[in-house]
This record gives C-alpha cells, sequence and structure tokens, in this order.
C-alpha cells in the first residue's frame, strides 16, 4: 500500500487561475521564486496530509458528502499581503463564511477519516490566502518585490462553487476531483 500527499483547497474560476499564473510567471521571471508554480492558483483549506491511494475513493466519498448540504462559497480578493521574509501572497478577505467553512472542513475530515494537522499547522491561525511567491524566494529579492506588491492595486470576486481535492505527483501538485457544492448562496460576503 503506497500513500501520497493531498490538500484540499478552493479554486478560482479559470480567468482568476490565468491572471494569478501570470503573476507566478512575473516572481520567476523578475525574481527568480518559481515554486509557486507548482500548484495551480488556490485557497488551502486543509493543508497537505498523506493518504493512501488505495483509499482516495473513500476520501473523495467524504468530501462529495461534506459539499452534499453547503453553500457555495463568496470569495473577495483584495491586495497583495506578506509572511516576511519569503512569502508573498493576493490577500483573501477573511469573512465568516470562509472561516466557518474551513473549520467545519478539518471538524469533519479528523471526525470521519482521523486527517488530523500537524503539529505546526495546528497551531497557526487560518489566514486565507493565494500564495504568488514563496520558499525560493529570497530575503533581498522579497524586500525588492514587496516594496512594489504592497502597493499595486488588485481587486477580484468569486463564487467557489467546489471543493478541489489536490495531489501531488512528487514534482507539482494536480487536480485529483472537485466536489461541487450543492447550494447556491442566499448571501453575499459576511
Amino acid at each position: 500500500m503506497s500513500k501520497s500527499r493531498f490538500f484540499i483547497a478552493l479554486l478560482p474560476p479559470l480567468a482568476i487561475q490565468s491572471y494569478v499564473n501570470q503573476l507566478k510567471q512575473e516572481f520567476a521571471d523578475r525574481y527568480a521564486s518559481r515554486g509557486a508554480q507548482r500548484s495551480p492558483p488556490h485557497i488551502t483549506l486543509q493543508p497537505p496530509f498523506e493518504w493512501l491511494v488505495e483509499q482516495v475513493p473513500v476520501l473523495e466519498e467524504c468530501l462529495i458528502n461534506f459539499t452534499a448540504n453547503r453553500e457555495s462559497v463568496p470569495v473577495m480578493l483584495s491586495g497583495f499581503g506578506a509572511f516576511p521574509p519569503r512569502v508573498i501572497y493576493i490577500n483573501v478577505v477573511k469573512t465568516q463564511v470562509l472561516l466557518t467553512l474551513q473549520t467545519d472542513l478539518m471538524v469533519y475530515l479528523e471526525a470521519t477519516l482521523g486527517i488530523k494537522l500537524d503539529p505546526v499547522s495546528k497551531n497557526r491561525a487560518f489566514s486565507p490566502h493565494m500564495t504568488v511567491a514563496f520558499r525560493d524566494l529570497t530575503r533581498q529579492n522579497f524586500r525588492v518585490a514587496w516594496s512594489e506588491f504592497q502597493q499595486r492595486h488588485l481587486q477580484f470576486e468569486f463564487t467557489a462553487t467546489e471543493l478541489t481535492l489536490l495531489i501531488h505527483d512528487g514534482r507539482r501538485w494536480n487536480v485529483k476531483s472537485n466536489s461541487q457544492f450543492v447550494i447556491t448562496p442566499s448571501a453575499t460576503l459576511r
């Protein structure tokens, strides 16, 4: 039996993914930071965990059950943020709907499948974001890039209609499957 690494996220629509991928390419070209290009643009809800490949259908069924009675999630991207000294990201507005979804998902995965956060992630508060540069961004390039990006305007709104399960192939993260939210939102950002 073999294990792979997985994580669960919200992905923006393709037009926003394309824009974010252009930003990631800009970081690769101008600041020699290519690490963020190893995954599609996303908002992580459940950080990476190991799971038996043979048991992926059980995991996928669990996600389908979780989303079955859930509303789609309104998401607003607004400007840029940073986790100094190496990470620059698109800021995701922290709404109660998003916070509740993330908490409910983690509680559900632990209760249903025994998936727990690693000790480092467990001690971190959920800070929704969409990474455009990290790890391989040098401290010097971070300072230069952040002086520009903290001033740069960015504004997008979208409705996340599904949870996405991603799998690591040894080099990059790829979409494994999607689980649709069944209910359309009854309100805007809360």
